[in-house]
């Protein structure tokens, strides 16, 4: 219903203005909350498939709920220069994103260590946009963004290093091709994907990731798979709470909000994840996880503040 009531609010617009002054200033958290799971339910159902083509199964059947989405709501298609430029954005935010940060965790590079080099995506959103959008941070912006990395960091290195790992080149190369995706993507969407009806706009960036990932699943994995019912869960819950819902709320935020503000909230993923893992997995926190969650929570609303402070002087 949640999916449904955001999806009638943006279809003729883009913008969320039939939706509560409430749930709009609620948006950012809810998208952490969906998002955050993502990473719970790869968990679940890499167990049986293999990546590439656990992200294929998952964008084709993104495809179809948002070509149902589009029939209902008679969204309004993008010119074949739009079309174009949400391709971009798709191999960016999903395929490039998606599929080094699956890599990385393939080839055995720790979950905290590649989130951790994810997590530097505000601080490097908020350089280039200084340069590509005209997006300027004050100091106070700056010091929020770097608590919130300092935050994260305590989180995951409080259990990061008990037990040693190697680090492979290819690996260390595939979390960084999702860092540099992930930002470059948002950023592009921010500058071109203007004036384009949100549904309508997902359903050719999930093309472009489909594409990419039957590629990459045909051409490198062997194609086996358990339809095991947490399988199936697993792909349920990403392609209707993430794939839709939150990626949904992303492209409204990003088309809403300042580049380096909307980054900014990528800093609560992580720490919504631990909080998951500790709910759901029975995987404990410890007092320096506890100091990063509140130096991160700090840093998050040191940035907020700052850019709504200059927002309101301009």
């Amino acid at each position: 219903m949640a999916t449904l009531a955001l999806s009638a609010a943006i279809s003729k617009t883009g913008i969320c203005m039939h939706l509560p002054k409430s749930f709009t200033r609620a948006v950012p958290f809810i998208f952490v909350g969906l998002w955050s799971t993502g990473f719970i339910g790869a968990r679940w159902g890499l167990q049986y498939i293999e990546p590439f083509n656990f992200l294929f199964i998952r964008m084709l059947l993104t495809l179809v709920a948002f070509i149902g989405l589009i029939l209902w709501f008679k969204a309004q298609w993008p010119t074949l220069k739009q079309c174009g430029q949400q391709m971009v954005t798709g191999s960016l935010i999903h395929a490039g994103y998606l599929g080094g940060v699956f890599a990385a965790i393939k080839l055995e590079l720790p979950a905290g260590v590649t989130a951790i080099i994810v997590g530097l995506q505000p601080l490097l959103t908020a350089f280039l946009s200084k340069y590509w959008l005209g997006q300027s941070l004050s100091r106070g912006g700056w010091l929020g963004l770097w608590l919130g990395l300092i935050g994260v960091v305590m989180v995951l290195g409080s259990g990061l290093f008990e037990h040693q790992f190697e680090l492979h080149p290819g690996a260390l190369a595939a979390a960084l091709v999702a860092l540099v995706s992930i930002t470059v993507g948002t950023l592009y969407q921010k500058r071109y994907g203007t004036g384009v009806n949100l549904l309508t706009a997902s359903f050719m960036q999930y093309v472009a990731t489909a594409l990419w990932m039957g590629v990459l699943t045909f051409g490198f994995e062997t194609g086996e798979i358990s339809w095991d019912p947490h399988l199936i869960g697993a792909l349920a819950w990403l392609v209707f709470g993430l794939s839709v819902s939150a990626i949904l709320l992303l492209l409204l935020m990003i088309r809403e909000g300042e580049s380096a503000k909307v980054a900014s909230y990528f800093y609560l993923v992580p720490l919504a994840t631990t909080l998951e893992a500790w709910l759901l997995f029975n995987e404990q926190l410890s007092l320096l996880a506890l100091i990063g969650i509140a130096v991160t929570i700090m840093g998050v609303y040191q940035t907020q503040r700052s850019i709504n402070a200059n927002l309101k002087v301009g």
